[in-house]
């Protein structure tokens, strides 16, 4: 289920975007996005539109733009040298689960249904296993800043979104210390309906957007 990025330092063609296949590993070359912040939040740095861990997007190595085997048309110049994020995207068959990887960060997703209850912040059915295998991936890249941030979708109130996301986010959160320790330290926000990731005039969209996202960094690159 790992996939192993690497950093390029290539010229490719941008890519779009698409849906990610069930049960697949899909890898996009993206470009590190800039930082924004959430209203009335810390400044978060960001990836692809969500709060995340910063990629680092500089060249590895110098580039020598007048090297004479760089066979290139008159006239023409290259543009800035970048390093491309290689990006592993696994999911399961309904949704439930995402993992995604890229150069420097890892994210699991979980859903809130396979969570909580309906309305609720409480842990239950299997959550705990979902949550070992978390645990155990932290661990095994030895992280010590962890991320535990809380979605919802839009229907009901902004405020109790805001309110519930956080409750979820620090229910998660206590699970795994109970696994790690006290050895890592963690950011816990909850967002509400802010920055979805499907369309929230479904029901399927707003089971997207109903998730716990929790981020820490590679260290086994």
């Amino acid at each position: 289920m790992t996939a192993r990025p690497r950093p390029l330092a290539v010229a490719l063609p941008a890519l779009r975007r698409g849906a990610v296949p069930a049960a697949a590993v899909v890898l996009l070359l993206t470009t590190a996005q800039p930082a924004t912040a959430a209203p009335n939040v810390p400044s978060i740095p960001m990836a692809d539109g969500v709060p995340g861990i910063v990629e680092d997007s500089s060249p590895p190595v110098p580039l020598d733009t007048h090297d004479p085997d760089l066979r290139m048309v008159e006239g023409a110049t290259l543009a800035p040298a970048k390093v491309l994020n290689i990006k592993s995207i696994v999911e399961s068959d309904g949704g439930e689960e995402r993992r995604q990887d890229t150069n420097s960060n890892v994210t699991f997703a979980l859903q809130a249904e396979v969570l909580f209850g309906k309305d609720s912040s409480k842990l239950g059915g299997d959550a705990r296993s979902r949550i070992d295998t978390i645990a155990a991936e932290i661990k095994k890249q030895n992280a010590e800043q962890v991320r535990v941030f809380g979605f919802t979708d839009d229907l009901g109130s902004s405020a109790h979104g805001l309110v519930l996301s956080k409750a979820r986010a620090n229910a998660v959160q206590r699970e795994l210390a109970t696994k790690l320790g006290a050895t890592v330290a963690f950011q816990i926000r909850g967002y509400g309906e802010q920055y979805p990731i499907a369309d929230n005039s479904t029901e399927d969209g707003r089971k997207k957007n109903r998730r716990v996202e929790v981020s820490f960094p590679r260290t086994d690159s």
